[in-house]
């Protein structure tokens, strides 16, 4: 299962309980590990892959059948499923809600597994990231609470409202 994790939520908890009930063993592939401190990718891989690990042991998920990887940031085309095979054990199955990626490894002979979607509109990073940034509290409910502590131990509410300073005109004022 190929995501960012920006952050990590319930609709990716979902997807790897998905992947897990029908394969055994996942992989989970960190994407966009390169990256961090933008408003798109505020987390760094480390911190994303904490919240993937402990949002797994938190729904008493089996941690040794799952491995997790981190993948740099890479174009999206044909030339990185090369990339992924590189940084990844052998895989059969690919599961991703992108239709580019799945595009991609079906053409290099994949079978491409689409997760259920748990409530899209909600269950997005870009909305929690807003939510984070508009300082409400409506966002805890979409993460698993490992996950929210994580992003608070982190720093992360503070480190978002500061990169979406730009963005939401008018939220932050000066006296």
């Amino acid at each position: 299962m190929i995501a960012r994790f920006q952050p990590f939520h319930y609709g990716h908890l979902n997807a790897l309980k998905y992947c897990y009930e029908r394969v055994g063993e996942v992989v989970v592939a960190v994407g966009m590990a390169s990256q961090s401190h933008t408003p798109e990718n505020p987390f760094t891989a480390g911190e994303r892959i904490l919240m993937v690990r402990e949002s797994l042991r938190w729904s008493n998920l089996p941690l040794e059948k799952f491995i997790t990887i981190t993948l740099p940031t890479l174009e999206v085309s044909r030339v990185a499923v090369h990339y992924v095979k590189l940084y990844s054990p052998p895989f059969k199955y690919v599961v991703t809600l992108n239709p580019i990626i799945q595009r991609i490894f079906e053409e290099e002979g994949y079978i491409v597994l689409e997760p259920p979607r748990l409530e899209r509109d909600s269950y997005r990073g870009s909305v929690i990231r807003r939510l984070i940034a508009e300082g409400g509290e409506g966002w805890q409910s979409l993460v698993p609470p490992p996950v929210a502590e994580i992003i608070r131990a982190v720093g992360g509410v503070d480190r978002i409202r500061m990169l979406y300073k730009e963005r939401l005109p008018g939220y932050y004022t000066t006296v």
